[in-house]
């Protein structure tokens, strides 16, 4: 016979609950096997330790290439702050390896460099700097215009100069 799950997990809070009965006495009340009810009973147990263990799980350690920027920030800065025969059980308990805490500490410490450096860009200085790139794109514009002016002017000479040497008037008579 099928029950259920509803119908199964009343029966095992019944059993499991506050004032749980035996599955004996369960048995003998509702006519369903005590093997049975026992059964199920071991199957819920499982389950909620199964449950439990994996919520522990999902908060205990998550791998390192999902950690936010924070965590790996905090992480360096506690690791640097433990002696070194602490270091790798941290490392341990955190699912860490000293890898990690040193591409993290590079990486922070890059950032940190890049944003002064930003800030001593000011203002005036990027106007000045996008003037200068806008000048040396004219000089080059202006460089090609002069190329192309010269080279029109020597073609010009060059064909009046073809021109001059073509005799004119002389054909064979026809």
């Amino acid at each position: 016979m099928k029950f259920s799950p509803g119908f199964k997990a009343r029966m095992v809070q019944r059993m499991a609950g506050p004032e749980g009965i035996s599955a004996t006495a369960l048995s003998r009340e509702t006519g369903i096997p005590q093997p049975t009810l026992s059964r199920w009973l071991r199957e819920a147990r499982n389950l909620e330790a199964m449950k439990k263990k994996s919520q522990q799980n999902k908060k205990a350690v998550r791998p390192p290439h999902r950690w936010t920027p924070e965590e790996k920030l905090q992480a360096v800065i506690q690791a640097s702050q433990l002696p070194q025969d602490q270091l790798g059980a941290f490392l341990r308990e955190k699912g860490l390896h000293a890898a990690h805490l040193e591409a993290w500490r590079k990486a922070a410490l890059e950032a940190l460099q890049g944003a002064s450096k930003s800030k001593k860009t000011s203002p005036e200085a990027k106007k000045i700097k996008a003037l200068e790139k806008a000048l040396q794109r004219k000089e080059k514009a202006l460089a090609e215009m002069a190329t192309l002016l010269a080279l029109k002017k020597k073609l010009e000479a060059y064909l009046e100069e073809r021109d001059d040497d073509t005799p004119t008037g002389t054909g064979t008579g026809s």
